[in-house]
This record gives C-alpha cells, sequence and structure tokens, in this order.
C-alpha cells in the first residue's frame, strides 16, 4: 500500500500522534546526550585550565614566595617557643633568689633563653624582609599565570559553544529539510518530519537556555544568535508551507465541490455564488467545459 497522500488530508490517529511523541522524546534524549558529549570531548582534547604553570621565572618569583612564608612561618613558631620557654625560665629564678637558693644555673638558663628569644626575634624580622621583598614579583607571576589558565578556559568554553552551536543548527536544519521532503514527498510518515523539528525546537531551547548563565563576552550573544535562526528558519518554513497550500489549495477545494478563489460551495452553475468568479472555464487544450482549478481535464485529460 502505498504512503503517498495529500499532505492536507492526513487524518494521524492517536496512535500516530502518541509514536510521534515518543519519538520526539526519543530523539531529544540521544540530543541532549550527544550535546553533553561535546563539551566532554572538548575537555579531553584540550589541556587542563590549571595545568600551566608559568615561565621558568614566573616559577621562581612563586617559589621564592612560598620559601620565604615557610620561613617566616617558622620563624614565627620559635619565637613564640623561644618567649615560652623565657618566660619558663625567668618564673624559675624569679623563684631561686626569693628562696635565697642558689641561682647561677638558673640565671645562666634565663640568659640562653634571653638570646634565644633575641636570635628567633632577629630571624622573624629577616624573614619578613624577605617575604616583603619577593612578594611583587611573585604577584605578579600569579596574575600572569591566573590570566594564560583563564584564556586557556575560555577558548575551551568558546570551542564547545561553537561546536554546540554547530550541532543545534545542523539539527534544525536537517529537521526543516526532513519536514519539506515529507510534505514534498507526500508521505504518510510526515509526522515523524514534525516529531523530528519538535525534537530539534527543544534542543535549541535547551542549548539556549543553557547559555543564559555565563557571562563569557564571546558567548553572550549565543542565545540569540540560535533564537534568531530558530525564527528565520521557521519563518522560512512557514512561507514555503504557504506556498505549497496555495499551490495545492485550488485543486483541493475543487475535490470537495468548493470553489478555487474563496472556498464557497458551488453547485452545477458556471460562476461562484461567493466571489463571483468563473469556475467554469474552456480547457485549453479540447476548449471542453472545465472546473477551474482541477489538476486535470475531464474531457482530454490534459494537466
Amino acid at each position: 500500500m502505498s504512503t503517498r497522500v495529500d499532505v492536507e488530508e492526513i487524518r494521524t490517529t492517536k496512535g500516530e500522534q502518541l509514536l510521534a511523541v515518543v519519538l520526539a522524546a526519543f530523539l531529544l534524549i540521544g540530543g541532549i546526550w550527544v550535546y553533553v558529549k561535546i563539551d566532554d570531548a572538548v575537555r579531553t582534547s584540550s589541556p587542563p585550565d590549571f595545568s600551566y604553570r608559568g615561565t621558568p621565572a614566573e616559577q621562581a618569583a612563586v617559589r621564592r614566595l612560598r620559601q620565604a612564608d615557610l620561613r617566616r612561618s617558622r620563624a614565627a613558631m620559635e619565637v613564640a617557643a623561644a618567649r615560652d620557654n623565657l618566660e619558663l625560665r625567668r618564673e624559675a629564678y624569679r623563684t631561686a633568689l626569693d628562696a635565697n637558693r642558689p641561682a647561677a644555673q638558673l640565671e645562666r638558663a634565663y640568659n640562653r633563653a634571653q638570646a634565644r628569644l633575641v636570635r628567633a626575634e632577629r630571624e622573624l624580622d629577616s624573614a619578613r624582609r624577605e617575604v616583603a621583598a619577593a612578594r611583587p614579583a611573585a604577584v605578579a607571576a600569579e596574575r600572569d599565570i591566573a590570566e594564560v589558565q583563564a584564556g586557556r578556559t575560555e577558548r575551551r568554553e568558546l570551542l564547545a559553544f561553537v561546536f554546540r552551536a554547530l550541532f543545534t543548527i545542523a539539527s534544525l536544519a536537517f529537521a526543516y529539510w526532513l519536514l519539506a521532503y515529507l510534505r514534498r514527498k507526500r508521505s504518510r510518515y510526515y509526522p515523524v518530519g514534525m516529531a523530528v523539528v519538535g525534537a530539534a525546537a527543544i534542543l535549541a531551547f535547551v542549548g539556549a537556555a543553557d547559555y543564559l548563565t555565563d557571562y563569557f563576552d564571546p558567548l553572550d550573544l549565543g542565545p540569540l544568535v540560535l533564537s534568531l535562526f530558530g525564527i528565520v528558519a521557521t519563518l522560512i518554513a512557514f512561507a514555503v508551507l504557504q506556498r505549497y497550500l496555495a499551490k495545492r489549495l485550488p485543486a483541493r477545494r475543487v475535490r470537495h465541490r468548493e470553489c478555487p478563489f474563496c472556498g464557497y460551495p458551488v453547485r452545477a452553475n458556471e460562476h461562484c455564488e461567493g466571489c463571483g468568479r468563473d469556475v467554469i472555464a474552456p480547457c485549453a487544450r479540447c476548449s471542453e467545459p472545465r472546473r477551474v482549478g482541477a489538476l486535470h481535464c475531464g474531457a482530454c485529460g490534459a494537466a
């Protein structure tokens, strides 16, 4: 049995409508899977965001600052330990003096604790000066490294956006082409084309919504581009459909015994009672009366 029918006369059953919805759902699942995998593929093929560590000079500047910070931390811990030790030695020495006990050994321990604290404080001051000296170069190096890493992230996001946009646009273009093809072939599989168009439109909406929360300058127009493309493609498809309907509508009206111009019911007269135009005219080939808008002459069969 042929599946070629006039598209305007297709009456889809509930079963066909259900299958079209199910098909659109499965197409959308596959489309979203590909949409997500595009970003994964770009991430896999691109270098990691934080793999760049800077030039040797920048790495050396950052390393000097870290070493200076480590030295300062250790010096600060040593100062705290030396101060605690000094307080213990002072209390022990003072207690011995108050009790009139021999305190020569405690005095020497107290003096050593004082010297230890002085050395620790000098080391801390030196470490702080080293940190202050190393900080400007290290901060500049870290800023340059962060800019390079951010640039890599932005390029990766831009590349993923381009591939996703191409996939979405290709899906929309294929969906509209398939719809037009099935309409041109007058196929009963026309609802399949509608399902593909619906899935592609939803995929485009998902892509646009996905980038609404991104603020990268190159991508700010992404949703707008998809929106404009979808609008233009839909209007083009609508215009093509209207041209097709304008071409097929007269023949369809003739089959239903209607005026090919206004659709008013036509009886056995030669003029339309709705618009007054001729509905019967001589055939250009055999000059026999022929219904205006009929695909073929009833007398000679001429198109």
